[in-house]
């Protein structure tokens, strides 16, 4: 699982980009210690033996889902 630093992040830019297959993937939204989150678990491809088992999981509480909007809004000029 990984909790996303959104404040931290920061661009890289590669050289060989490809487009990856579209996965299966659901998202919840839960509180823990007061605290709000926004979370979205992805599937892996369709030929994974382990089908149904989540293969990563990102978090975001409600200042990085900010920050996170923020950033994609400039960049995509939304």
């Amino acid at each position: 699982m990984a909790r996303i630093d959104v404040k931290k992040i920061r661009r890289e830019d590669k050289y060989r980009n490809t487009i990856h297959e579209e996965v299966e993937s659901t998202y919840t939204i839960f509180e823990k210690n007061g605290v709000k989150y926004f979370q979205i678990d992805t599937y892996g491809k369709s030929g994974r033996k382990l089908k149904g088992q989540s293969s990563q999981v990102l978090q975001l509480d409600e200042s990085s889902v900010h920050e996170l909007v923020c950033l994609l809004s400039e960049k995509f000029h939304i």
